[in-house]
């Protein structure tokens, strides 16, 4: 069975950091394309941050500079290093397999209909 479980949310300060984790169960990351995105309250899914197969990164750029994209092949999970958070970043955070990563990153919004696997999410709070 194929299962995405995200950790390490929290209530931070701005300024402050983060580091999230998805672990995958029932496939290996690095066979497939992974992203994070993210749910503001009251609003859609965005896209923020993806690995590709080749390792390739990319982000959303209101994250790029401030977040960092890995995977860890040892213990099957991909990572989300969050520095110098700012309020606009709370939300909920979600892992997932993107169908067509290009479209994920060119999309203004997303779901999780555009995912072939796609967790629960943990909540990130900036706030002072």
């Amino acid at each position: 069975e194929v299962q995405l479980v995200e950790t390490g949310g929290g209530l931070v300060q701005p300024g402050g950091s983060l580091t999230l984790s998805c672990a995958a169960s029932g496939f290996l990351i690095d066979r497939q394309d992974m992203a994070w995105v993210r749910q503001a309250p009251g609003k859609e899914f965005k896209y923020v941050s993806a690995i590709d197969v080749d390792g390739r990164r990319t982000y959303a750029d209101s994250v790029r500079g401030r977040f960092t994209v890995s995977r860890d092949r040892a213990n099957n999970t991909m990572t989300l290093q969050m520095d110098n958070l700012k309020t606009e970043d709370t939300g909920v955070y979600v892992c997932g397999t993107p169908k067509v990563l290009f479209r994920l990153i060119l999309s203004s919004h997303t779901g999780p209909g555009d995912f072939t696997a796609f967790g629960q999410g943990t909540q990130v709070t900036v706030s002072s």
